[in-house]
């Protein structure tokens, strides 16, 4: 027999596996469903058991929100730049593209300031014109962001340019995407931008 408030410990506080409590307890995976169900405790979707596999200690975030009329301008314009610029449909992830340097910094700013994400996480995606450099563009977004290359996609998308020059004019240096994969941190945004909304 597992005691329901061992259950508990171990399944809901302490978010361990059904494997996992079986190995503790010395008893089948089958014995740990049953007694899950005989408790009434709810099992985790499939969903949930990927995320809590890829994140054993925990959300690698928190929120911290504004406090200052500083943190408040910062809030709005990171907010409003996800709002217009980030990729909403993405079920898995935060991200957002643009040609411009600033606004992909603001953008990290944000993140890193308002849900205390670390640097070292964000993966960047580059893509370019085929008139385009692929190592000058890479160079110039590795300057501007001070991040390294390791967080860059290995492969730099290449577009054939229509009319040869004309995108250069505007963006020498191709569109890069900022990402940061999780799904908690995704529905936050959207919950937060919901909230804006709603007035």
């Amino acid at each position: 027999m597992i005691r329901k408030r061992q259950l508990v410990q171990l399944y809901v506080k302490k978010q361990k596996s059904m494997q996992e409590i079986a190995h503790a307890c010395r008893c089948s995976l089958h014995t740990v469903h049953y007694w899950m169900q005989r408790h009434n405790i709810e099992r985790r979707s499939i969903s949930e058991s990927i995320y809590l596999k890829h994140n054993p200690h925990g959300d690698p975030f928190y929120f911290d929100p504004p406090k200052t009329r500083k943190d408040f301008r910062l809030f709005g314009m990171g907010l409003g730049l996800y709002w217009g610029e980030g990729t909403k449909s993405s079920r898995n992830e935060v991200r957002l593209g643009n040609t411009d340097a600033y606004l992909i910094r603001i953008f990290m700013k944000f993140l890193t300031r308002f849900y205390r994400i670390n640097r070292n996480d964000f993966r960047f995606g580059l893509q370019i014109f085929s008139d385009m450099s692929s190592q000058k563009a890479l160079a110039f977004w590795l300057k501007s962001l001070k991040v390294s290359k390791r967080q860059f996609h290995p492969k730099v998308i290449v577009t054939r340019s229509g009319s040869i020059g004309t995108y250069r004019k505007k963006s020498p240096y191709g569109v890069v995407t900022v990402h940061y994969h999780n799904t908690k941190l995704r529905n936050l945004l959207n919950d937060h931008l919901a909230a804006v909304a709603q007035g």
